[in-house]
């Protein structure tokens, strides 16, 4: 007979390691096709709790998937919209270069290219 608390350990840490294996599907083309490391959720800001929706930290290059375009998500709404400006701004203060785009567009070969293009023509200030 098992004991119920034996066995309630063994499967969350059966869960722990497949949840360790499962990858978001864009981390691992940036990857495979990009040869880039990708960062979902990176958190950018020192102080404010702002993160991207994917990053590529080591080109400072931020990718943010706008949902709701067509529902009136909270993208779109007057106060999301004055966050996300504030956000942005911020984020290209700091040096970081945001591309946008929509959840049906982001596994595109064109968002694909743009970062390809970006991490290929990476910024150098003038001197």
């Amino acid at each position: 007979m098992t004991d119920n608390k034996t066995y309630t350990t063994r499967k969350r840490t059966r869960q722990s390691a497949n949840s360790l294996q499962i990858k978001d599907v864009f981390t691992t083309i940036c990857k495979t096709d990009l040869k880039v490391e990708c960062v979902k959720e990176h958190k950018f800001h020192p102080k404010r709790k702002w993160r991207f929706d994917y990053a590529i930290p080591e080109h400072k290059i931020a990718l943010e998937v706008e949902g709701g375009v067509w529902t009136g998500g909270r993208h779109i709404r007057a106060q999301g919209f004055l966050g996300d400006m504030e956000k942005y701004n911020t984020a290209t203060l700091m040096g970081w270069r945001v591309f946008r785009t929509t959840p049906d567009d982001l596994y595109k070969m064109a968002t694909i290219n743009l970062l390809r293009q970006a991490i290929n023509e990476d910024y150098q200030p003038e001197k």
